[in-house]
């Protein structure tokens, strides 16, 4: 895959959203987004949502698209190719999260022990539910697909770590708060199956932090309709829309400044998974 600088006058602003939306609501909110950008940046936005993740990254690079909500091994991706990410998503006070791989209460399972079992996962593009955790299991020496004698994707949290208490797996890999907040794995358990399944798991190992999802510009973009961009989008939680926009299409509280590189450590992961 190439990245291909447009060039030429822009009379519309494009602006892609990822397939997480869903198709119920997606048109609707995609409208409401583009007619914010719209009066923002002063000139036509089209805001469309991308079938896959996958098309998401390629028409961040091939120029098809100036601007995108992304999730982080998008945004590694684009950062690993020169594309800057603008602004990240802040959530409960976080702008970031690790994985952790879990098992049942007193399966006494390890990173060195889980030769011969099962693993249940999200979904090949989940970040917390698969790209993270095997990514860790890989840095440790153990490729997942001579450690594990299976691996499934069951498409939800919810199903990976219930099909580690039904028995049908052994380990799972689950979103949660990053170290410096104290909170454990439970907390992550807990936002899927409720007050006290935490309880029921045990942890085996954290993964590494990752940024939450950000907004990577194409190559070529005016500087001044960057700034404007990043401007309006730090601006969202000071507007009762605004606050609703960052709820219902970013699930966010606000978004900050974006550090430059601030993806790399899931550039291996992502490049791997193009």
């Amino acid at each position: 895959m190439t990245l291909q600088v447009p060039s030429g006058p822009r009379h519309s602003f494009r602006f892609g959203l990822p397939p997480s939306l869903g198709n119920e609501t997606a048109r609707e909110r995609a409208e409401r987004l583009a007619a914010f950008l719209q009066r923002a940046l002063g000139k036509l936005v089209e805001v469309s949502v991308a079938p896959s993740y996958e098309t998401l990254a390629k028409d961040l690079l091939s120029g098809r698209a100036d601007a995108a909500w992304a999730p982080p091994f998008v945004c590694a991706r684009m950062e690993a190719m020169g594309v800057r990410v603008v602004v990240r998503g802040v959530r409960r006070g976080m702008s970031s999260y690790r994985a952790a791989l879990v098992c049942r209460t007193g399966a006494g399972l390890s990173v060195e022990r889980l030769k011969g079992t099962t693993a249940a996962w999200v979904d090949r593009d989940s970040v917390a539910g698969y790209l993270l955790p095997t990514a860790y299991l890989k840095a440790q020496g153990h490729e997942p697909s001579r450690a594990f004698f299976a691996q499934h994707f069951t498409g939800s949290y919810r199903g990976a770590l219930e099909a580690v208490l039904d028995g049908k797996a052994d380990v799972a890999s689950v979103f949660c708060p990053p170290a410096s907040t104290g909170l454990s794995f439970a907390t992550g358990v807990e936002d899927v199956l409720g007050a006290g399944a935490g309880r029921r798991f045990e942890l085996i190992a954290y993964t590494d932090e990752a940024p939450n999802d950000g907004v990577p510009v194409a190559m070529g973009l005016p500087p001044e309709l960057v700034s404007t961009l990043e401007s309006s989008l730090l601006g969202l939680q000071s507007s009762p829309e605004g606050l609703a926009l960052l709820k219902d299409i970013f699930n966010a509280d606000r978004f900050e400044p974006a550090p430059r590189m601030g993806y790399r450590a899931l550039y291996r992961v992502a490049l791997a998974s193009l």
